[in-house]
Formats: structure tokens, sequence, C-alpha cells
């Protein structure tokens, strides 16, 4: 009578291939032996991260890396991670190897991701801006994982990306983009004034900055045109007293009077004497009574 054997092979599972957890909380990458008949296999993981070679973070029963003093097995070979930052986004593979098994090696990969919340958003808000310009609002912020959202808010009340979808908003006529952050105006009305501010957004959470005040006001087209006049007539007149002061010979005049200087003639009984500095004369030692 023929004995069958059942010889097994590792296998290796997991509870999530996806797993997330938002920064500075604690999360485990499940790596579970389905089947195995080694009493102690070889268990190790690796980090995967933007196309890199893979780095060691359990080997030799040892917990290395970036991870050496945040991170944990818990037997037989989950991995856990104590204080998760967002550098800990990334692939890890776990490995085991049996070599009793018929099978002797199986792996697992699990694609782990880190959420951070956004910080505090850059608004730029136009202090002032004519009825009828063009105006632009930005907002950014760079720290939030997964990449944030932004949302626009007008006076407490949030700008839809359509205005044609709020009676508020009907006749405003802007252009929203939520995932740049921009809040564009082609021809600003007097019902767009008001306290702006916005917030940014992801699955970690949310953040806004400061609301800031955009004011519009009128143009006063005829005090521009009254201004404009007042400088061409101020002009005008200053031409005009400019040729008639040539023409009754102002100028020719004091130019005359600059060329046809003379030396003083002598008095009687004095003898002047001219120095080496233009215009400076001294009595001669000599002085007749």
């Amino acid at each position: 009578m023929e004995c069958c054997v059942s010889v097994l092979a590792v296998v290796l599972k997991t509870s999530n291939k996806t797993p997330w957890a938002n920064e500075f909380e604690s999360i485990e990458l499940s790596c579970l032996i389905e089947s195995i008949s080694t009493v102690n296999p070889r268990i190790e993981w690796k980090k995967i991260k933007n196309g890199e070679q893979p780095s060691y973070v359990y080997y030799e029963k040892k917990i290395s890396g970036d991870l050496e003093n945040r991170a944990r097995l818990r037997e037989p070979a989950t991995l856990v991670i104590v204080n998760a930052t967002r550098s800990d986004t990334a692939f890890y593979r776990c490995e085991v190897t049996a070599p009793s098994d018929h099978k002797t090696f199986d792996e697992i990969l699990i694609d782990l991701r880190i959420r951070v919340k956004p910080v505090v958003p850059t608004c730029s808000v136009p202090k002032s801006v004519p009825v009828g310009k063009s105006a632009e609002l930005s907002c950014v912020e760079h720290e939030g994982f997964p990449r944030s959202q932004y949302q626009w808010f007008r006076n407490k009340e949030e700008i839809p990306e359509d205005p044609k979808s709020s009676p508020k908003f009907f006749n405003s006529s802007y252009v929203l983009n939520g995932e740049s952050g921009t809040l564009k105006f082609s021809a600003v009305r007097k019902e767009d004034a008001g306290q702006y501010y916005c917030r940014a957004k992801n699955e970690a959470g949310v953040s806004e900055c400061a609301p800031q005040m955009m004011e519009v006001y009128d143009i006063n087209i005829a005090g521009i045109v009254l201004g404009v006049l007042v400088v061409v007539v101020v002009l005008l007149c200053i031409t005009v007293g400019i040729c008639c002061a040539y023409r009754r010979g102002y100028f020719a005049s004091q130019k005359q009077m600059g060329s046809n200087y003379k030396t003083p003639g002598k008095g009687d009984g004095v003898d002047y004497v001219r120095t080496e500095d233009e215009g400076d004369f001294r009595h001669k030692s000599s002085f007749v009574i």
C-alpha cells in the first residue's frame, strides 16, 4: 500500500495591499504565512521608493535603515511602523524563504501611503481693483499628501466652481480652478468686493489662510479727463509765456548785458591795478589828492 505524503509550499498573503495612515500615526503592513513546513524560515522586509534600488528594512532579525527606531516585527512576519512620517510612503516587499518546503520562496508587495495634512496655504488677494478690470487670486501649499484641492470663500460663503449654479454668483465672470487654487475674474463687478480666503484640503485634513479684503472701485472718467485738460492748459500757458519772452527780447538783453561787461574806468587821482582774480581790484601805493 502506497502512502501519500503531503509536501507543503510556503505561501504568503496580506489583509491589506494598500494600507494608509495619517502622518505620526502607527500602521501595520500585514504579511501572513498561510502555509509552511520550515520551522525557522528566513524573513526579510525591503523598501522600494521612486524607482531606487530596494533597501533593507528588516534583515537578519533586526530593523535597519530609517525605521530602525520606529518599527518592529510582529510574529511571524507583520511589520509595524510607529510614528509614521511622509518619508515612509513607498512600496514594501515581504520575503520569506523556507528551505524545507517544496516551494522555498514567496513574496508579497504592499503599497503604503502616509497622508499629510496641508499646511496653511499662501494666499494672494489684490487689495483694490477698478470695476470692469481683470483680477487674479491665488492659493497654494506644497506639504499636503495627497495633493491638496482648493476652495475659495467670499464673506464666509463658498464660491462654486460654476457661477451659474448659484444665484449669488450668477452674474460673476470668474474661473475657479480647484487643482491649482486660482480664482480669475475677467471683469470685476462692485458685487465682487468682500473678504476672501482659501481652504486647502485632502484626505488628511484642511487648512485655511486668513481672510483678505478686496475692494472694487469705480473709475472716475470725468476726473481723469479734467486732470488731463488742466495739465494741457498749464503746459500751453508755459509755452506761450516763453514765446512772448523771446519776442520781447528778454533773453537777448540778458545775453548782451553779459557780453558787454567792461573794466571800471579809473577814478580821478586813483590808479587801480587788477589782480589775478577777475573782478578783484586794489589801490596802488600812490594816491593823488
